[in-house]
């Protein structure tokens, strides 16, 4: 069974990758909604991955209601930014998906995006709202949209 497979696609429809960022755009003044999220990365093709990141502070409810919902959810103790980041390139340069989709207001995301294109993937930055939005972040990606 190759990854393709595992993942749940086939190769002649886009895979795309949902990369959020929790902490950044999981807040009160935004009210996003993760199902949100999982439709609009479905309009882009199939959903291969549905990351979630959370630091560990991160409510049991909160994790349970995004497993609910398809995303994986990676809690980490270190930096959220920092894992997100790795675990995106790492999708981008191994070719797993052909959309890169990252869920942030954050302009830490600007070399991933840069170099999943330089890859040849499509990179989207979906940003909760205009408040805070990075134009970097915005001017690195292919496709700039707002939840």
């Amino acid at each position: 069974m190759g990854l393709l497979d595992r993942l749940g696609g086939r190769e002649d429809v886009p895979g795309v990758g949902l990369f959020v960022d929790g902490p950044n755009v999981l807040r009160s003044e935004f009210d996003v909604d993760l199902d949100d999220i999982r439709a609009f990365g479905a309009e882009e093709g199939a959903v291969r991955l549905a990351r979630l990141y959370l630091d560990e502070n991160a409510p049991a409810s909160l994790v349970q209601a995004a497993e609910e919902r398809g995303f994986e959810v990676t809690v980490t103790s270190g930096d959220v930014d920092v894992r997100l980041a790795v675990d995106a390139t790492a999708a981008a340069v191994q070719h797993v998906v052909d959309t890169l989709v990252v869920v942030s207001r954050d302009s830490d995301f600007k070399p991933v995006l840069e170099r999943a294109a330089a890859r040849g993937v499509e990179t989207v930055a979906l940003a909760p709202g205009e408040y805070g939005r990075s134009d970097a972040l915005r001017n690195a990606a292919q496709r700039s949209l707002t939840l």
